[in-house]
Parts: structure tokens; sequence; C-alpha cells
């Protein structure tokens, strides 16, 4: 399953619980806990009312609880409402977990229970999902690539009534990273922040309320190496040693990387047209094969492209690999991150 297949399956679940259409079961697991956060909590605040929670909804922790427990609180009657609800959290420390297979075979009809399962998915070998699947509703939240993180973003923004400049975009995924319930949290202050009336987030506000400075982060230090200007990429990369924890050289490779990923792929197109006759593809097509927003940022990277031949590019991408295992500690010679980054950004530019 892939991460834009996780996302279409939450949105048809949330409309589903909030049409009030409920499974027996919900079994949501996986690597990124946003999403199974957010299905825990629609289901908590959706199935019972608030006089009937009370009396009727449970929640119990894998640490904390045997299988049999869980079992026999799902086989008890609710007390006035149609339904009890059971959820349990954090239950990847559930001891025997695959035992509750005796209760997903043939879950009780005045029960739905709710597995918040995270880290890792339940063993689909097993018989307890093989009974989630036949009775039940099994929801897998897969954690995005890098590349598939901004779209998603741009929704999650704009269903908030926001619109988000690219710059500060960038910003966000870059310092952030993947982890969609740490973009949400910050997302969700940054919403309370602004001025009353306010619809767009630019860079200022990302800087003022998320604490990422605007003239020191990796866009610019992408922007200041793809356009070759070293004095600038060099004073990023000071800032850099300076600031080690808010800037991960890990996130910096990750994203350089993927800039000059671009840059490969257009001077190849480039080079089908030139020697093999192929039409060059169009901007609003490169923004499809490049997974870029605007058109404007299609056409910097074409300029961008002609400053960087593919011949440079390959041997970049190789020194990406390179410092990316060293940035993990292998074969680094206890040098710092800063020294390592600044290291790099020597190789690149004067290759």
């Amino acid at each position: 399953m892939k991460f834009r297949d996780s996302v279409a399956e939450f949105e048809r679940l949330e409309g589903q619980i909030k049409a009030r259409k409920f499974a027996p079961i919900y079994l949501l697991m996986g690597d990124e806990s946003y999403f199974i956060d957010r299905l825990q909590e629609l289901l908590g605040d959706t199935i019972l009312n608030e006089a009937e929670r009370s009396f009727n909804q449970l929640t119990v922790y894998g640490k904390d609880s045997e299988v049999g427990q869980v079992i026999n609180l799902c086989r008890q009657m609710p007390m006035m409402g149609a339904y009890q609800v059971v959820i349990l959290k954090e239950a990847q420390q559930l001891r025997q977990i695959e035992k509750l297979s005796l209760y997903s075979q043939q879950p009780s009809p005045t029960t739905i229970l709710v597995v918040c399962h995270k880290e890792k998915n339940v063993d689909k070998r097993s018989s307890f999902y093989k009974g989630c699947v036949a009775n039940g509703v099994v929801f897998e939240s897969v954690m995005p690539r890098d590349y598939e993180i901004k779209e998603w973003l741009g929704r999650f923004i704009a269903a908030r009534g926001f619109q988000i400049d690219h710059k500060a975009l960038e910003m966000l995924t870059d310092h952030l990273g993947t982890s969609i319930s740490k973009i949400a949290l910050e997302l969700e202050k940054l919403a309370v922040s602004m001025p009353v009336g306010a619809t767009r987030i630019t860079d200022a506000d990302i800087e003022t309320n998320i604490g990422i400075s605007k003239d020191f982060n990796n866009f610019e230090l992408c922007k200041a190496v793809l356009d070759r200007n070293m004095g600038r990429a060099l004073m990023i990369a000071d800032h850099f040693a300076r600031n080690p924890k808010d800037n991960p050289l890990l996130l910096t490779i990750m994203a350089l990387f993927g800039q000059f990923r671009d840059l490969f792929t257009l001077n190849y197109l480039a080079w089908l047209t030139r020697y093999k006759g192929q039409p060059m593809p169009s901007d609003q097509e490169l923004m499809r094969t490049l997974r870029k927003p605007a058109v404007f940022i299609v056409q910097e990277l074409r300029r961008q492209a002609a400053l960087w031949p593919n011949q440079k590019v390959f041997q970049i991408l190789g020194l990406l690999r390179e410092y990316d295992a060293k940035s993990k500690g292998l074969n680094a010679g206890g040098a710092s991150d800063g020294e390592l980054l600044r290291e790099l950004l020597m190789k690149i530019f004067l290759l």
C-alpha cells in the first residue's frame, strides 16, 4: 500500500463514520500515527453521545492489559443504548495479540472494538488479522515519502481555509520531515497564531510562529547551490553548523538529492530532444512529472539545469549517497555534521 492509498481510505472511512455507518471492529495499524489517532478520536466522539460514553465507552492500553480481559470487555452488554465501545490503545504492546482472533472471528453485535496498533502492522498471516478483514475494517496507515508530503500538506492547509506560499511549504517539509503528526501539530498551532482574517501563510509566518529561519533553511541552501552561489551556500552551512539540532544533516542531504534528481530528469529530457528528436514536454507536463505545484517552479529548475550538465549531476548524486551514509555514522571519521556539510558543498562546487 502507498501513502496516497492511506489518504484515500482515511477519507472514505471518515465519511462513513460521520454518516454513522459503523463496523464491529476497526483495526487501525501502521507506521504513521496521525491517521490512526484521527480515526480513533472520530469514532470515540461519534458512536456514542456524551451521556452514553460515561457508561459504555472503555479505553484500555496494551501494556496494561491481557487478551482475555479485552475479550471479556467486548462480550459485555451495553448498559444503555445500542452499543458499547472498547478502544484498545498501544495495541502493539499487548502480549499475544494474535489470540484476539477468538473475538475477531465472531465479534459481538453490540460492541464496537477499536484497535490502535502503531509503529508497525499486525501480522497479516494471523487469524486475528484475517478475522478483522472478514468482520470489520482494517486501515493501514503508511508513512509518506518525501515527494508525497507536499501535495497532502497543501490539501490539509486548504481544508483549513488557508493558502501557503511555495517557499513556506518547502521550509515546513524540509524542517519537519515526513512525520504528518508533527507537521499537523505545528500547523494547528500556526493557524491559531495567524492574524484574524489572514488566509495566506508566508515564510515570515513560518519563521515567527514555528521558529524556522526564512533566510537560513534547506530551501535557501538548495537555491544557492543550484544557482552556483558558493558564498551564500557556505554562509547557510555555517549557520547550520552553529544550530545542528534545528538543521539535521540528513534532511539537508535529502533536500539536495531531490533537487539534483529533478535536474537530472530535466537534462535527460533535453538530451532526448536534442539527439533523439523527441519533443520536450511542456511546463504543464513537467509539473506532473516532477510533482511540482506551479509552472514557475519548473521554469526555475529548467534555468538551473542549464548550469549543471548531467555528467556533473550524476557525480553529485553519488556524493550525496556517500554523505547520506556518513550522516548516519558510516566512515564519517568523527567529523561533525557541520564539517561534513561544508566538505560536501566544496566537493559539489569544485566538480
